[in-house]
């Protein structure tokens, strides 16, 4: 989908902006996700290079959504390193929490990055609800690339599924070992990577974005 240069009141959508190859910036400094978008990047002729590659700093997440914390990431990335930049804001969205963790999935893992604590976490708090309580749950991703000049795309993706308990797997990051997606024996923490990156959330806002600005 188209970010926030669509049109308004009436205009004609702008164009969506092409990525040229070369070098790009990831703005994360979660090597798990820089991982998953070096592999999804690879065959494009694109150069990524981290943000903490770069020392660059890691922005106060004050959005409200996944999209805007994507953005202002994608935007501080791209204006302190004078090239294009790509953020992602993704997260556990509980049915029966409210949507909960959501958009503060990290920050249930306090300062530590601790996510065996923030499994436990939610398990616990399903653990407080009737025993007929549904498990369903879903994981977001957005996406923002952002140029130098305040040009901004965005996509977001989604995949549905189920918690577990215990969490099962070595493989992914984050809450991947508790989550088994619609239709799968196996959790993404015990999928192969490439498995995983054919049908997650990422996968599917990068297909979203592949479209759009690398075809």
């Amino acid at each position: 989908m188209n970010g926030p240069d669509e049109g308004i009141g009436g205009d004609a959508p702008q164009a969506i902006r092409k990525l040229a190859p070369g070098r790009l910036v990831i703005a994360s400094h979660n090597a798990g996700k820089v991982r998953e978008i070096r592999a999804l990047l690879g065959p494009f002729g694109i150069e990524p290079v981290s943000a903490a590659e770069l020392d660059l700093p890691e922005p106060d997440e004050t959005g409200t959504t996944f999209v805007a914390n994507a953005e202002l990431k994608a935007l501080q990335a791209a204006d302190l390193s004078g090239l294009p930049a790509l953020a992602d804001d993704s997260g556990l969205c509980v049915d029966a929490l409210g949507g909960d963790p959501g958009i503060f999935s990290a920050r249930w893992a306090g300062e530590s990055k601790d996510f065996g604590v923030a499994m436990r976490l939610i398990e616990d708090k399903m653990a407080a609800l009737p025993p007929e309580t549904g498990r369903d749950a879903h994981f977001i991703c957005a996406l923002a690339l952002a140029w130098p000049d305040g040009h901004v795309e965005w996509f977001e993706g989604r995949v549905d599924g189920t918690l577990v308990w215990p969490p099962r797997g070595e493989h992914g990051f984050g809450y991947d070992p508790m989550f088994l997606p619609n239709g799968h024996a196996e959790t993404f923490g015990e999928m192969d990577p490439e498995a995983k990156h054919a049908m997650s959330h990422r996968a599917d806002a990068f297909n979203q974005l592949v479209a759009a600005v690398l075809d």
